[in-house]
């Protein structure tokens, strides 16, 4: 089910994608525009990158950090730290232990899904081989997270 284009998604909310094949950036960049998803992408080719982003840490110091992404679409397989690394890091930390963390991934192992989930993942998503179908998955997940998904209020 496609949902029609809506202004409740938040649209000054960022989305922050942990992706370093830029193949799939492009694809995920793509059906959030073909599912009218306006919201900014940062991009995070590796693990460190995405931390030092959340963080306002090493090129992103000085970053406001309270401007927190709406989620985080994390891949597993990255350079420098590793998706679940990354992982344990935002839940380690007060300020991003709620973060909204979608594992997106080409992974199949069982143990990868649990690790996941044990360190607090959202959901679980394998990236479909097929280019419609991740087309059609990836704008779901943003339609999803971003109009369906009650997000936790602001806190003080």
């Amino acid at each position: 089910m496609i949902l029609p284009p809506t202004h409740t998604a938040m649209p000054h909310r960022k989305i922050l994608l942990v992706e370093d094949n830029p193949d799939d950036v492009a694809l995920t960049l793509r059906a959030f525009q073909k599912n009218n998803i306006a919201n900014q992408v940062v991009v995070a080719s590796d693990g460190q990158a995405a931390l030092d982003w959340l963080f306002g840490e090493g090129e992103f110091a000085g970053r406001d950090t309270t401007d927190l992404p709406a989620f985080v679409l994390l891949d597993l397989k990255l350079p420098k730290l590793d998706g679940l690394e990354v992982l344990r890091a935002l839940r380690a930390n007060p300020r991003t232990r709620l973060l909204r963390v979608v594992v997106l991934t080409t992974s199949r192992e069982e143990q990868d899904v649990v690790e996941s989930y044990s360190l607090g993942a959202n959901s679980y998503i394998r990236k479909p081989v097929d280019f419609d179908e991740f087309l059609h998955v990836v704008g779901q997940l943003g339609l999803y997270w971003l109009i369906l998904n009650e997000p936790l209020p602001p806190r003080n």
